[in-house]
């Protein structure tokens, strides 16, 4: 389908197939944000291409990151660098020069892991939320099984104020991560003595992961360690190679605490990065601002030691909270006054509104896709994986308008050739695994771009009708998703009952649902009085099947949780604070979880050649 000159889709074909038309207010709305570019932007916007190919500009001068100067007419040479250049064009015309390898780098062999929801995988050591200890933990029982990869949450920042925000998917940052996750015994100037240990007793015997609870305790003993710990040179050393990214972070960091979590409420003479006010803030608070990036430096350190060789997969989330560090950073660059979500779907019969701001597609071109080249890096940094929620939204995203329903809103258009390639340099240089979440509306075309680049797709058993032996070799396999149904709340119908609670869907959406996912569940004859670790069981054989490169467990499936860790289109549910029933340190011995790890080896072990 089409777009008009600011990239808005009027028509377009929803899950079902229908065609449909947007409303013409919605048009205008969206219009009025979206504004129009200068008129010199296809001069100055970067130039995205590859070896071999030429980018139509003649003859142009290139200085490489690496400081080398090449001249080039026409088509690139075969050889030419990968990276992020400079070019000057005959006229005299600068611009940036991106020269990816078009294809992102992947295993040689197929492999399996685990999903994890970080904060819920907690254990005995842990203070009430799952941390990079108990990472650490997993990593090594995944190694010790021949598991190849763990699949977490976003584990990106959020403000670190009360109530702390709980959706791992709503972060105030996609560059820097959440000092919640930091095992603080792990921190240089740990002492014990900073820490009342009965509160610490307290917080990790809580039914529920409390954000607000675990932060009290953890910010002051790393509050305290710091104080012991800041003048290390190495942290110097590492603070100064994060730039300025890390400064402006460390500083909306540090005016959150004083002023609240959402920048438009500040005081207006703060409200820019750039303000004198914020440069007068900065030399009063270094101390404060130094502990918000001493506490960035002990989560690299920590996150790199948790993943030691193991391919750990973070969560790159569609967007960040509005009021957030990148979109007080970025605010000329993101749409004001509407939000992404999705139109209804197989998730959501009601459709959605994730509540981030989208990034307007011409002024990031103008941005010289730094914000999104930030985010990517950002997250895949120290462990050599990324996925990406939502890929669709590389293509077009569905943007709702301020004071209009999730079905109210439209698709834009965004420059998804550039975008994909970006993400195949990232992961080139990384050499990260790439997987794109493509479920829900995905218009043609999307599967074979991404194919084409080397990003994995994402097959859900509860969404795909071929059996999985069917699957594609370039995909990750797994049986369901944090927004999706566990199979025991699927087989016992618990999850069905929840989500009538937790929702306004129709009882009839919701009944309808459930009887879809059961025959996928039952297509090799499942009987109906199985129990609940038989229906796990009967799910992973079937999954198992899949000739994917990436199989994935559920650690729900592994401990018969019924509850999924998210129930997508209500706050009211106690999403992404549900925790494992059994603690890290006993995963190992659980029965079920041993059966679908027997199931992966021997799939992996048929898979593998093997030596002759």
């Amino acid at each position: 389908m089409s777009a008009d000159a600011w990239g808005i889709q009027r028509d377009w074909i929803d899950s079902d197939d229908r065609p449909q038309v947007v409303a013409d207010a919605t048009i205008q709305s969206l219009r009025a944000v979206i504004g129009t570019p200068p008129p010199d932007l296809e001069e100055r916007a970067p130039v995205v291409t590859r070896p071999g190919r030429d980018p139509g500009l003649g003859r142009v001068h290139v200085t490489c990151e690496d400081g080398t100067e090449h001249t080039v007419e026409g088509r690139l040479p075969d050889d030419f660098p990968l990276g992020y250049h400079r070019l000057r064009t005959a006229s005299g015309t600068e611009r940036r020069l991106i020269v990816s390898p078009g294809r992102c780098w992947l295993p040689q062999r197929q492999s399996w892991g685990w999903a994890v929801q970080l904060y819920a995988a907690r254990s005995g050591a842990s203070w009430g939320i799952g941390d990079l200890g108990d990472l650490r933990s997993l990593r090594a029982w995944t190694e010790r099984e021949g598991g190849g990869f763990l699949l977490v949450n976003p584990l990106h920042a959020v403000a670190p104020t009360a109530p702390q925000e709980a959706s791992p998917y709503l972060p105030a940052t996609r560059r820097f991560r959440n000092p919640l996750y930091l095992r603080v015994e792990d921190v240089p100037g740990f002492d014990a003595a900073d820490v009342d240990a009965e509160e610490v007793r307290r917080v990790a015997g809580e039914p529920l992961v409390d954000r607000d609870a675990v932060w009290a305790v953890k910010g002051l003993a790393l509050a305290a360690a710091y104080g012991r710990s800041a003048a290390d040179p190495a942290f110097t050393a590492w603070r100064e190679a994060q730039g300025a990214a890390l400064e402006e972070f460390a500083t909306w960091s540090a005016l959150a605490e004083e002023h609240g979590p959402d920048w438009h409420a500040w005081p207006e003479s703060l409200r820019r990065p750039d303000a004198a006010a914020v440069h007068a803030f900065r030399a009063d608070q270094e101390q404060r601002i130094g502990f918000h990036a001493w506490l960035q430096w002990q989560l690299d350190a920590q996150l790199r030691e948790a993943s030691g060789e193991l391919t750990v997969l973070q969560d790159l989330p569609i967007g960040v909270s509005g009021g957030g560090a990148d979109s007080w950073a970025w605010q000329d660059t993101l749409a004001q006054g509407v939000a992404v979500g999705a139109p209804p779907d197989a998730l959501n019969s009601l459709g959605q509104d994730w509540g981030s701001p989208p990034l307007v597609p011409w002024r990031l071109r103008e941005a010289e896709y730094e914000p999104f080249i930030q985010s990517v890096r950002g997250t895949i940094a120290g462990a050599g994986g990324l996925r990406i929620d939502h890929v669709m939204g590389l293509f077009r995203l569905w943007w709702i308008p301020a004071e209009a329903g999730a079905t109210d809103g439209a698709y834009v258009r965004y420059p998804s050739d550039d975008l994909l390639d970006i993400v195949a340099l990232e992961s080139h240089r990384a050499r990260a695994v790439v997987v794109g979440e493509d479920l829900g509306t995905v218009e043609p075309g999307v599967p074979e771009a991404l194919a084409e680049r080397g990003i994995l797709s994402y097959k859900v058993l509860w969404f795909e009708e071929d059996d999985p032996a069917d699957w594609p070799v370039g995909a990750l396999a797994t049986v369901t998703t944090h927004d999706l149904p566990t199979v025991a709340g699927l087989w016992t119908g618990s999850d069905a009952e929840e989500q009538l609670v937790a929702t306004g869907m129709p009882e009839a959406d919701v009944r309808g649902g459930r009887e879809d996912l059961l025959e996928r569940l039952t297509r090799d004859g499942l009987a109906t009085h199985a129990s609940p670790a038989d229906a796990v069981e009967a799910a992973y054989v079937q999954l198992t099947r899949a000739p994917c490169l990436l199989l994935q467990l559920s650690l729900e499936d592994a401990v018969l949780e019924e509850r999924r860790p998210n129930i997508p289109g209500t706050v009211e549910r106690v999403n992404w604070r549900i925790p494992l029933p059994v603690p890290v340190e006993e995963l190992a011995d659980s029965p079920q979880a041993a059966r679908l790890v027997a199931l992966a080896q021997r799939r992996i072990k048929a898979k593998t050649p093997q030596p002759r």
